[in-house]
């Protein structure tokens, strides 16, 4: 169920939407801007049901929605006929979606005091689609409230900016989403604490990495390729790396990694850009992490302390020297990624350089 309370480090946009409720000036259109995962939905659906609520509660803290009412049951399910969510077929929003799903509708008078219009992905509006919609936001019924999701507000036309509040997410505070992952969603200390680290205060990526087998899969797989490299040629590396990234199934063995059906699928298929983002994380925090234990030599400021064999046998041997050309050669990796450089020739050059190193 959606609260306020459930809504983490956002404290302005809920103190301005509690103020809102409170005295009922409730403005007739919001942006809410954010990185994919940052809570925008959990924002928007927790506004609308307590915006449509028959019976809000007060604790003189926040005002919440009943959870029990009419209103509230039907909000819950998905199917309040006052709140209405844009959708679309294509790879745009297109004018025709927003005419029909918006502009069209929004002057059928709702069933309560609101009607809400929430429109995800709303960067994804073509410009002719944000003019139709510009009309609805210049002349709205008193009525209306329209929410607008986006993770890229520059989209926007300063016009459909200028008549809308407008609200930013900021990242959460590593604190806090920790405190979040182990107390509410249960995940143990150190997996909590890599996926606080990953996600950079996003929290849909923290729980998202959490709560993730193959994020699992690839960290081990990383993590256990780097141990081999030494004993392992060019070829076998740039084979367990592509298979990693191209499937998303980290192996830690590897018994025919010049398989005519290996070359062929690494050929056919593109590596995922998310696993490949992952990945040079990955060897980034676990190059921060040699750096860490080799200077306090103990495991408790580490990212990856379920692997502190590994770690403490990488610094061993390593100069700092070394572990700062690996973290420099990973930052140059991804920067000739952004220039869109052959994503695996990169990563293969990368992984020399470190196998180079340690």
């Amino acid at each position: 169920m959606a609260h306020f309370a459930d809504i983490i480090d956002q404290g302005q946009i809920v103190e301005h939407m509690q103020n809102a409720l409170r005295t009922g000036k409730i403005s007739h259109a919001y942006i809410i801007s954010g990185d994919v995962g940052s809570g925008k939905k959990l924002i928007a659906d927790t506004f609308s049901k307590a915006i449509l609520c028959e019976n809000r509660k007060d604790d003189g803290k926040l005002i919440e929605s009943c959870d029990e009412c009419h209103s509230c049951n039907q909000t819950e399910s998905g199917s309040h006929p006052d709140i209405r969510k844009v959708t679309h077929e294509k790879a745009t929003i297109g004018v025709d979606d927003i005419r029909q799903q918006v502009c069209d509708d929004v002057y059928i008078k709702p069933y309560s005091d609101h009607k809400i219009y929430i429109i995800p992905e709303a960067e994804k509006m073509t410009v002719q689609a944000q003019n139709a919609l510009l009309k609805t936001l210049e002349e709205p019924p008193a009525y209306a409230v329209i929410i607008i999701l986006t993770a890229n507000i520059d989209a926007f036309l300063p016009t459909i900016l200028s008549r809308c509040i407008v609200f930013q997410i900021k990242p959460v505070r590593d604190d806090l989403l920790m405190k979040y992952l182990m107390e509410k969603r249960k995940i143990v200390d150190y997996k909590a604490r890599l996926s606080v680290s990953f996600a950079q205060g996003n929290i849909g990526k923290a729980i998202l990495l959490s709560e993730s087998e193959e994020f699992e899969r690839l960290k081990n797989g990383t993590i256990d390729l780097l141990s081999r490299m030494e004993r392992l040629t060019v070829n076998e590396i740039a084979d367990r790396m592509s298979d990693m990234l191209i499937t998303g199934n980290a192996v830690e063995e590897s018994d025919d990694s010049d398989t005519e059906e290996k070359k062929a699928k690494a050929t056919s298929k593109k590596p995922d850009p998310v696993a490949v983002n992952n990945y040079l994380d990955i060897l980034l925090f676990l190059g921060r992490d040699f750096l860490v234990y080799k200077a306090e030599d103990s495991a408790e400021h580490l990212i990856f302390a379920d692997k502190l064999s590994y770690i403490s046998s990488v610094t061993t041997k390593c100069t700092y020297k070394q572990i700062g050309n690996m973290i420099k050669a990973v930052d140059e990796a991804r920067s000739r990624i952004k220039a869109n450089v052959n994503v695996l020739l990169t990563l293969e050059m990368l992984m020399l350089n470190i196998k180079e190193n340690l």
